[in-house]
């Protein structure tokens, strides 16, 4: 491919790409290439990635043994749709992780894995609706798409479509409950305890903590009422330890999502579980009327999976959750530090691996405490840091393993200049 400007490839975006992009992020920056902690665009304009693809480059971009391997299986070929040793080793690699995982079935992508366990959750109890919270991200399917990223607060658990184009009906089927509420969760439950199949709740919400106890009283009630416990891991997993999140906060739910790092960079996802429910994916087991049909042209692929192996090698590494944690917390002492100094009020909210600023003078506990803050202010800034060197989503901070001390010198350096310029 003939090297071109990288405003000709945002030309040619427009033309050829509904909002010139591809729905992901900003489209006026077009990437080049990645190395290590570093990428670059089209016009070798070079950043410190935090970005990281939106999660899944926890060892950084190109890691050399990731690229061995998969240049090794490439060798051998690219997908079969059959079964292949390597993503049965993958699948048990990520069963003796999981707390909760008995068995696993792939799909491609995390959205995919999402609306697979509430799909299972509803053939396990044979009941309809599904409870979620206000701001939790679930992927891109009708049941997802509700109370998402509300622009209308409207009084909870009446859900907010947040697309065009969703049935009507699906917003019927949906609770939605805020964040780090329990007496309001539990009023809800036991409201409608007899109808909800599951719950379905990201442990770190986008970039919420959960309150102390809040995930243990999910699992009680789901205990107590029979529904399933659905933990939404497509970020967390292998990220906030080697078993997730489930194994970080200690309640292990019935099914969970994973995604992004079991991939090792490459389209992989999957539903998890205990063995009774994904039952239902054996009609041997579950008969016509319990089984749930589920195919993916690339579900478990070779190449995915031999990255997603050779990636949890690296991460079960001595010292490597250590090293990440460290890099997470020297980043946020940075944003902390530069913007006290210049009498910034912010809440730096999250966790060392996955965190954001948030411009309020308030504690951040839920969606709409997020929604409440500057958010003018908040793209000022992530402009400025852009313009400086350092990439980031509008909305979270990924830590990374690759970092160098001098990337976290010029990491603290970038941010200064930016606090000070807004």
């Amino acid at each position: 491919m003939t090297t071109k400007s990288q405003q000709y490839w945002i030309d040619q975006g427009k033309r050829v790409l509904p909002g010139g992009g591809f729905g992901n992020f900003d489209p006026s920056i077009v990437i080049s290439r990645g190395k290590g902690s570093r990428v670059w665009d089209e016009d070798d304009n070079e950043y410190i990635d935090y970005l990281i693809g939106s999660g899944p480059m926890l060892l950084g971009h190109g890691h050399p043994e990731v690229l061995e391997a998969v240049h090794a299986q490439l060798d051998k070929g690219m997908t079969f749709f059959a079964n292949n040793a390597a993503g049965i080793e993958l699948a048990d690699k990520i069963c003796k992780a999981v707390p909760c995982a008995e068995q696993l079935r792939y799909v491609s992508t995390g959205g995919e894995a999402d609306m697979y366990a509430m799909r299972l959750a509803r053939a396990f109890t044979g009941r309809d609706k599904i409870m979620k919270f206000e701001g939790g991200y679930h992927g891109m399917s009708a049941e997802a798409q509700m109370s998402l990223a509300p622009k209308k607060l409207i009084d909870f658990p009446v859900a907010v479509p947040d697309s065009a184009g969703i049935l009507k009906s699906v917003r019927d089927e949906m609770l939605i409950a805020p964040f780090n509420d329990p007496q309001f969760a539990r009023t809800l439950i036991d409201q409608y305890h007899d109808q909800i199949a599951a719950i379905i709740v990201e442990p770190l919400q986008r970039i919420l903590p959960p309150a102390p106890g809040f995930l243990k009283m999910l699992r009680d009630e789901c205990d107590k009422h029979g529904i399933v416990l659905i933990f939404d891991e497509v970020v967390t997993g292998f990220r906030f330890s080697y078993g997730g999140a489930q194994q970080f906060y200690g309640v292990t739910p019935d099914l969970c999502t994973l995604g992004k790092v079991i991939g090792g960079g490459l389209p992989s996802a999957a539903v998890v579980g205990s063995a009774d429910i994904m039952a239902h994916f054996d009609k041997s087991k579950v008969g016509e009327e319990g089984f749930l049909m589920q195919l993916g042209t690339l579900s478990g692929n070779p190449v995915a999976a031999i990255a997603g192996l050779k990636t949890l090698e690296i991460l079960r590494r001595p010292g490597s959750y250590e090293r990440l944690f460290d890099n997470g917390k020297a980043v946020m002492s940075a944003f902390s530090t530069q913007l006290n100094a210049q009498g910034h009020a912010h809440e730096i909210v999250g966790h060392p691996t996955l965190f954001e600023v948030v411009f309020i003078d308030k504690e951040v506990v839920n969606y709409r405490d997020v929604i409440a803050a500057d958010s003018a202010k908040s793209a000022r800034f992530n402009a400025s840091l852009r313009k400086k060197g350092l990439l980031k989503s509008p909305g979270k901070i990924y830590s990374i393993l690759a970092l160098t001390e001098a990337d976290l010198e010029q990491t603290s350096a970038i941010i200064c200049e930016a606090a000070q310029e807004i």
